[in-house]
């Protein structure tokens, strides 16, 4: 085999560790993993990819969404409300995306690297629809399992939505299934008020 392709081999091994990174979230009563979170946010966006104008590029949103955690088998997980962690949290998944990205061969290591630093800083059309997915599937997860990640924080409604406006600023079926989401936590006295 060539070396571009014993490369390839070893980065989707060295990617499979993602099924080993836990999230806060629950799912049937286990914590669910980052690549769980990933086939999720995937999903959503294939059942929302006709629900907003303009239509997104499909082929760079799954992309995005693929890679979009990737680092955190080295830099590992930081939960949304984790104040500590977020200090560090940009820091870590630099460094992370260097090594892990760096596995490949240079055309896909910027390709790659790329890609996930769109994500990052959220200034595409197709990066937003991609980190809406993103905030939608996490915040709806929580809300299913009984937001137990939410309660050992005491999180309320406001210092959530400073995580959740920007999914909901980009209006359409984001704003309204997220403030359905919304009620629903109010209503079981999942978030504080």
């Amino acid at each position: 085999m060539n070396e571009r392709l014993g490369g390839l081999l070893d980065f989707i091994a060295l990617t499979d560790r993602l099924k080993h990174v836990q999230r806060a979230a629950r799912s049937e009563g286990r914590l669910e993993n980052s690549a769980e979170h990933a086939w999720h946010v995937a999903l959503i966006a294939v059942l929302l990819e006709g629900e907003v104008t303009p239509r997104p590029d499909m082929g760079r949103v799954l992309s995005m969404i693929a890679l979009h955690d990737v680092v955190e088998i080295e830099a590992g997980d930081t939960f949304a409300f984790d104040e500590a962690g977020l200090l560090t949290q940009a820091a870590r998944e630099e460094r992370a995306a260097e090594a892990i990205f760096g596995r490949l061969a240079p055309d896909l290591a910027e390709k790659f690297q790329a890609l996930w630093r769109e994500f990052e800083a959220q200034e595409t059309a197709d990066a937003r629809f991609a980190m809406g997915c993103d905030r939608l599937q996490g915040f709806a997860q929580q809300v299913h399992c009984g937001a137990p990640a939410w309660a050992e924080v005491g999180l309320t409604r406001a210092r959530s939505l400073k995580r959740m406006q920007p999914a909901i600023d980009l209006g359409g079926p984001f704003a309204e299934m997220i403030e359905a989401l919304y009620e629903r936590a109010m209503a079981e006295g999942l978030l504080r008020p």
